[in-house]
């Protein structure tokens, strides 16, 4: 099944570009250089892929020369995460890898640093917020966390579980999204703020090298966005075994249950807890794998609406309107209109 990599709210995209039209860039043509339309900006509900997420990350980082986006007194100038990946790919374990790159951080940031505290339950990663300034943005922790943790999870070869995370910041409007990016017992408004991490990664050797370092840092930081998202929730699971069967064969609630080997009303349940219902989880799934499917020109509207489960292309409009605002033509439309304009330029 392919274009099934995720997606990112545009409510995220926003935040990142209101970093960039705070330090005075025009936020327009860096989301048309990621391959953002207007028209997908316009409409609150719209996603975007996560390769058009990295590329924006990456151009405003280019454009602002800040690689944290304009959120720290000190400007983390472009090639400061070549720079820390360098240094903590020697590190024998992950464990001596994460002190390298928190001790990085905090010599290219004056304002946000992170205390690093263990027991044997947790590793407690604890935001040490300069006195005299006012807390972060949650977007400003956040980017500290992914570049970070991002690269820890690359070094060690695995997704490091996180078992809560805590912030002094309000809920963000995309509270959902860094729930994705985080864990599910996410809290906003607390008196500190801090991540837990599971201890088992601090003894895992780094098994990346020189050799591998090169595609990393191609597709580096932004890919982290999708690619190290929380997988231990059973919305996870679920997603990960439907993504192995063929639309057709999706199987209903109460065979995905046998499937996972919980009761159906245990599964309601805790989807519910996490946020989710069953459906919304197919939805989400059919709703990514369309708009990745919809970048293909080559395709019809008719072959995709099939391709992703709707017997008409009628329904699979509809669908696809209530997922993202925007009917599946002129989401087509307003890519193939930016890629004939960046073309001419």
């Amino acid at each position: 099944m392919r274009n099934d990599k995720g997606t990112v709210s545009v409510s995220l995209v926003e935040e990142t570009l209101a970093l960039a039209r705070a330090s005075g860039f025009d936020a327009r043509p860096l989301a048309e250089a990621a391959g953002i339309a207007a028209p997908l900006l316009a409409s609150p509900k719209s996603r975007v892929s996560s390769a058009q997420y990295g590329a924006l990350w990456a151009g405003i980082a280019r454009a602002l020369d800040d690689e944290f986006f304009g959120q720290d007194s000190h400007r983390m100038k472009s090639g400061s995460f070549i720079a820390m990946t360098q240094t903590a790919l020697t590190a024998r374990n992950g464990g001596q890898a994460l002190v390298r790159a928190v001790r990085f951080m905090r010599l290219v940031l004056d304002d946000l640093s992170v205390r690093i505290e263990t027991d044997p339950q947790r590793v407690r990663l604890r935001f040490v917020e300069r006195e005299g300034t006012r807390a972060p943005a949650m977007f400003a922790y956040a980017t500290w966390f992914i570049l970070v943790y991002g690269l820890l999870c690359w070094l060690v070869g695995r997704r490091i579980p996180l078992f809560e995370a805590r912030f002094r910041c309000a809920e963000p409007p995309a509270a959902h999204e860094y729930r994705l990016m985080f864990c599910d017992h996410m809290t906003f408004d607390q008196p500190d703020s801090y991540v837990d991490l599971s201890p088992d990664f601090l003894e895992l050797p780094v098994i990346q090298t020189t050799k591998s370092v090169k595609p990393f840092l191609r597709d580096a930081p932004g890919s982290f966005i999708v690619k190290y998202r929380n997988p231990g929730s059973l919305a996870a699971r679920v997603r990960k075994a439907l993504r192995t069967l063929p639309m057709a064969a999706w199987p209903g609630a109460d065979q995905m249950a046998a499937r996972l080997n919980v009761a159906e009303a245990t599964m309601r349940r805790r989807l519910k807890q996490e946020g989710y219902t069953y459906q919304s989880i197919k939805d989400d799934l059919r709703r990514d794998i369309a708009i990745g499917e919809l970048q293909d020109t080559d395709r019809t509207i008719a072959d995709i609406a099939s391709a992703v489960g709707f017997a008409e292309p009628s329904a699979f409009h509809r669908a696809f309107r209530k997922w993202t605002g925007m009917r599946p033509t002129d989401y087509r439309q307003a890519r193939a209109g930016l890629t004939r304009r960046v073309e001419s330029d």
